[in-house]
């Protein structure tokens, strides 16, 4: 997401600095840029302070793990980056006098007992559950920023993303779409997990990074779903996806549902609509095309590396 949204605001004349630490960002995204007179990297860790000798406008702090099978690996991390590094980039958008928008998820909702979930619902979330260091660490960060914008009046926005995808995801990195394209490009059978009931939406990146970009120059102050409203339960994503890639070799498997995995999930954007007149307009069937013509421009290496990537160094 990082690199679509630098892309997208150099393309709009901005000049960007991008922070990461790469704990499961890839470097390689950032490549086409290396030259960029407008553009500067930091790596950078930012549960610990960041300082800044330029002006700055804008915030957009993304910064954690997002999928379940690198939060559950550094769970502490994860929870560190939503209270610690929230707390810091909220302090730098304080000392710089700037707007900051920070990214939530659409699992504060939890595995929602409202259907679809507006913005107004407060979630069924366990808190000691194992998914709970990723949703609680975005509830906290989104209780520290609304506290920064009462006590201080500081500018904030919150955005709630849905599932999204597009080119540049990390093949192995446990959701849903790079895990199946993934075993559809090594010819190995689809795992769909209980009996693929559970829904999901899937909002094509070009759509998400347009809606984030509304949301930070609006003038709404509270949480914001940018998601696609169109749900497909996971089995039939399984299939759909077999179909649009013409494969008849790969099978689907059943594996057991993880703990507190949510059954529903789909936004309601009406309040995106009504305030920033923005909704998706990538259908799922032309998004995925773009998606697996990247995947499939990927190198054999790629395609076959080690499932899991090491956080030794990141462990503290």
């Amino acid at each position: 997401m990082g690199s679509h949204l630098t892309d997208y605001f150099l393309a709009k004349g901005f000049s960007v600095i991008g922070v990461d630490n790469f704990i499961t960002g890839n470097p390689a995204n950032l490549s086409h840029l290396k030259d960029h007179p407008h553009f500067r990297f930091i790596e950078h860790d930012v549960t610990t302070p960041l300082y800044l000798d330029e002006k700055i406008d804008y915030i957009l702090h993304f910064a954690s793990p997002a999928s379940p099978i690198d939060y559950l690996k550094i769970p502490i991390q994860t929870l560190k980056v939503g209270a610690m590094g929230t707390h810091n980039m909220l302090g730098l958008a304080r000392n710089k006098k700037a707007r900051i928008l920070v990214a939530s998820t659409s699992e504060v909702y939890g595995d929602p007992l409202e259907h679809p979930q507006k913005e107004t619902y407060w979630g069924n979330v366990n808190p000691v559950g194992p998914r709970s260091v990723y949703d609680e660490a975005k509830r906290f960060q989104e209780a520290i920023t609304m506290a920064y914008h009462r006590f201080h009046g500081l500018e904030v926005r919150i955005v709630r993303i849905f599932n999204t995808y597009g080119p540049r995801m990390r093949l192995n990195d446990g959701r849903v779409i790079p895990a199946f394209i993934g075993q559809i490009l090594r010819g190995e059978d689809l795992t769909v997990f209980g009996d693929g009931s559970q829904t999901r939406s899937f909002c094509y990146v070009d759509d998400e990074v347009e809606g984030i970009f509304r949301l930070l120059m609006s003038d709404y102050t509270g949480p914001v779903n940018i998601g696609n409203p169109e749900e497909i339960s996971i089995l039939d994503f399984a299939r759909e996806l077999l179909e649009l890639t013409g494969n008849k070799q790969s099978k689907i498997i059943f594996k057991p549902l993880p703990e507190d995995d949510p059954k529903k999930r789909c936004p309601d954007i009406g309040l995106a609509r009504r305030i920033l007149g923005w909704e998706p307009k990538t259908d799922r069937k032309t998004g995925m095309k773009k998606t697996l013509e990247y995947f499939a421009s990927l190198s054999e290496e790629d395609l076959h590396k080690a499932e899991h990537k090491d956080f030794s160094k990141y462990i503290r």
